[in-house]
């Protein structure tokens, strides 16, 4: 059965480079970064170049970087951390449409007097700087906010949320999962304190990540349990996965550019072919043209204003070898629609209708025309018998 994966905003798939770089550490060079003798000592001199390789593709200093096992943990140790040293603030500003690494997070410190709070998005999901302004106080410990959206793509403006922040006095972290290796992300140009990212985004290893903590930012470790990462993140190093964190977002970075004319191209085959070829309304959920070109979150209804179960779509689109999602991956299986979708105000029922498209840069022309084909006939089915 041929296999069409549109769902790279869930994992890519390993780039070869990538896995050739790090083999020598997962073969021969296995020591132990911690340890004093010379398989040791080889691995922390390539975790170090990988730390110096990754601080320079972000516009960050090498001293600023933590290797962690993802963005999940990234996100969670950021919080805590700065909410441990908050001194009495006791305020979070986010969104509604942040990932659940964030939210729950963020919720589960409610039991430390932490409140949330949240900025109102635009209706196509962007977080603006006025939106931040309205709702940050004296009492705002932290503002996180997402680079690109997972689910519908969004760009917020960090660099004018940041100037906000600095006028409060409060630091700024964002969750970048979604947009490092993808679109620029330079920390000192988008006014960062703090930074995570992931490994498996961007043709890297699961289970790697990064955290970006700026220099004299008021923080404290929330993984302890050894020296490691100067103390700011406990647990043995995995070397390979570093080294391959490191290699994969080199490469990202080198053929962003490459990478962005691809899936713009896909991104409108797709669509102009959904125009032509489709026989029920489809909805693009979020930015229309300025949003990251790697996602398109769809919806679909017929003339009657009759609505399918999402689920059911993926489901039919998957017996045809068509891989995508109804939101995060996080998330998905769950039956209520998408906090991101809700969050925007879309009807439930439209909400529910949904699916995730993410492109990669071996998806083809050939992978959209194959994937419409399909769609249209499943719609057919799905609105009969609806």
């Amino acid at each position: 059965m041929k296999t069409v994966y549109f769902d790279h905003a869930a994992t890519t798939p390993l780039d070869e480079r990538v896995l050739e770089a790090m083999m020598p550490y997962l073969k021969e060079s296995y020591g132990n970064a911690n340890s004093a003798h010379h398989l040791g000592q080889k691995s922390k001199s390539v975790v170090e170049e990988a730390r110096e390789k990754v601080a320079k593709l972000i516009g960050a200093k090498p001293t600023e970087v933590v290797f962690t096992s993802g963005g999940t943990e990234s996100d969670n140790a950021v919080i805590k951390g700065v909410l441990a040293v908050s001194e009495g603030k006791n305020e979070v500003v986010t969104s509604e449409l942040e990932h659940h690494a964030v939210l729950h997070t963020v919720e589960m410190e409610k039991m430390h007097d932490i409140k949330p709070v949240f900025a109102e998005p635009r209706n196509c999901g962007t977080i603006t700087a006025d939106a931040v302004r309205e709702v940050i106080t004296e009492n705002t410990a932290l503002v996180t906010l997402m680079h690109v959206n997972n689910e519908i793509g969004t760009i917020n403006p960090l660099s004018e949320i940041a100037e906000v922040c600095k006028e409060f006095d409060v630091p700024l972290h964002s969750d970048t999962v979604q947009s490092l290796g993808k679109i620029p992300v330079n920390v000192e140009e988008l006014g960062l304190d703090f930074l995570s990212g992931s490994g498996h985004k961007i043709y890297g290893p699961k289970g790697v990540g990064i955290m970006y903590v700026r220099n004299g930012a008021r923080w404290i470790p929330w993984m302890i349990g050894g020296s490691q990462e100067r103390r700011r993140r406990g647990g043995t190093l995995n070397v390979p996965g570093i080294v391959g964190f490191a290699k994969a977002l080199e490469l990202s970075v080198q053929e962003m550019d490459e990478n962005t004319r691809h899936y713009k191209n896909l991104r409108e085959t797709l669509l102009t072919q959904l125009k032509q070829k489709l026989s029920v309304n489809v909805r693009v959920n979020g930015p229309q043209d300025k949003g990251a070109p790697h996602i398109v979150n769809l919806s679909f209804s017929d003339n009657d204003g009759n609505f399918i179960s999402g689920e059911m779509l993926l489901q039919n689109l998957d017996i045809e070898g068509i891989c995508v999602s109804n939101g995060s991956a996080c998330t998905s299986g769950a039956m209520e629609p998408s906090h991101v979708l809700n969050g925007i105000g879309m009807d439930p029922d439209l909400a529910n209708s949904s699916i995730r498209l993410s492109f990669g840069k071996q998806n083809t022309e050939e992978d959209i025309h194959y994937f419409v084909e399909k769609l249209d006939k499943i719609l057919n089915r799905l609105f009969t018998v609806a």
